[in-house]
């Protein structure tokens, strides 16, 4: 599975359950990666929905996707702080420089005080109708968001703002030397 290295460029594609793509990032640099999960960072990254539109980030952010849980987590650098928004969705797999997962609409959005709020209930249960999320499923992904949950309260990584910090600088740099 490592057949890649600190530095090198991914695009993230998001898919939805029913294999439609979500969503695309055309920038993702890796920085770290980890037994558990990979770390990207990118910045002003341009992003392209489902229906053609685009859009570029706003902001640095640093991504986890992990290898067994079924959530990725964002870091937001924001100008007044650092903001995690953690999508609820499957592991990720990678096939060439492709990152790829399914969304699966719950999200947890974790703000600089450490206060949260869960997201998109509403959409979750109308895409569970529609596309058939099996039971299995709906309860990996509510015992996954209560994992969630606990590491933003308990501030377990990767919810630790100078963590974030750091691999930012490391995305800057490893920015500089990849540059086409």
């Amino acid at each position: 599975m490592c057949n890649y290295h600190i530095g090198d460029r991914f695009i993230i594609h998001s898919y939805k359950h029913d294999g439609t793509i979500h969503r695309s990032w055309d920038e993702a640099i890796l920085l770290d990666v980890n037994d558990n999960y990979l770390v990207f960072g990118n910045n002003r990254t341009k992003v392209i929905e489902s229906d053609g539109r685009s859009w570029r980030t706003k902001e640095p952010a640093v991504m986890f996707f992990y290898k067994k849980k079924w959530f990725n987590i964002i870091g937001q650098l924001k100008k007044n702080g650092i903001y995690y928004y953690c999508n609820m969705a499957s592991p990720f797999v990678i096939e060439g420089k492709i990152v790829k997962y399914i969304d699966y609409d719950l999200d947890l959005r974790v703000f600089p005080n450490g206060a949260f709020k869960v997201l998109d209930r509403g959409e979750y249960n109308y895409h569970k109708n529609i596309m058939g999320y099996c039971n299995e499923i709906d309860t990996i992904l509510k015992g996954d968001l209560t994992v969630l949950i606990d590491m933003a309260r308990n501030k377990r990584l990767p919810f630790n703002a100078m963590l974030i910090k750091n691999y930012n600088k490391d995305y800057n740099e490893l920015k500089k030397v990849t540059k086409n």
